[in-house]
């Protein structure tokens, strides 16, 4: 059973943070409405109860790596349209760009949620990998505005567990990135899913990989 969801969606709770995390890290918002991509279909079907209403869109899709341009995967991709004024205020909220004006991303007023805004933000424009070079695992973050990584280590920064990042560096497609200190990763990957069992806040696919992959570590 999940927690009764907030009457406003820029109410400081849970579930806000968690929709907000993932709109900020892959979504597009404008005026009259957003488009958010989710990872699989639970993701998907939690952002729109979240938002009290949506819809949800199925498709195949090739996507390029973002390390490497010349390597492209296919996968299921689930795109969540809510229409409405929630985008507009939304944007005025919590600084979000909107069509071409660019965000602030000022997330502050989601402080007592900073776990799930993480969680969001980790489902959506982060990277899990298991290193078998070194039995380690990776967590990074990837985004076309730099601006929104330097917000994300902002809060990794707050983090209750230590989670250092390297400096953001460029991709080869253009866009920004930055990691997680190896050795911080498994702190960091089980605390941000701490608790999501009973709330149901998490994308089921990303969560699997990072648990599975840290299990491989941990023996």
């Amino acid at each position: 059973m999940t927690a009764e969801a907030p009457a406003d969606l820029l109410e400081c709770h849970p579930e806000t943070a968690y929709f907000w995390g993932h709109v900020a890290g892959d979504g597009d918002v404008r005026a009259d409405g957003l488009t958010v991509r989710a990872p699989d279909e639970g993701c998907a079907d939690r952002l729109v109860e979240i938002a009290g209403g949506g819809d949800v869109d199925h498709r195949r899709t090739e996507r390029e790596y973002a390390h490497d341009t010349s390597i492209t995967r296919t996968e299921d991709e689930y795109r969540v349209t809510v229409a409405g004024d929630v985008a507009a205020r939304g944007s005025a909220a919590f600084g979000l760009p909107t069509g071409d004006e660019r965000g602030g991303y000022r997330f502050d007023a989601l402080a007592d949620a900073h776990r799930q805004l993480l969680r969001g933000l980790l489902e959506s424009c982060g990277t899990v990998c298991f290193k078998s070079s070194s039995g380690t695992v990776g967590i990074s973050f990837v985004h076309d505005d730099r601006t929104l990584l330097e917000a994300v280590q902002g809060h990794l920064a707050d983090c209750p567990v230590d989670a250092p990042a390297d400096d953001i560096g460029e991709t080869s497609s253009g866009g920004y990135w930055f990691g997680i200190d190896d050795a911080a990763a498994g702190p960091f990957g089980r605390w941000v899913y701490e608790g999501s069992e009973a709330s149901e806040l998490f994308a089921p696919t990303r969560r699997r990989k990072l648990l599975r992959s840290l299990e491989q570590v941990e023996g």
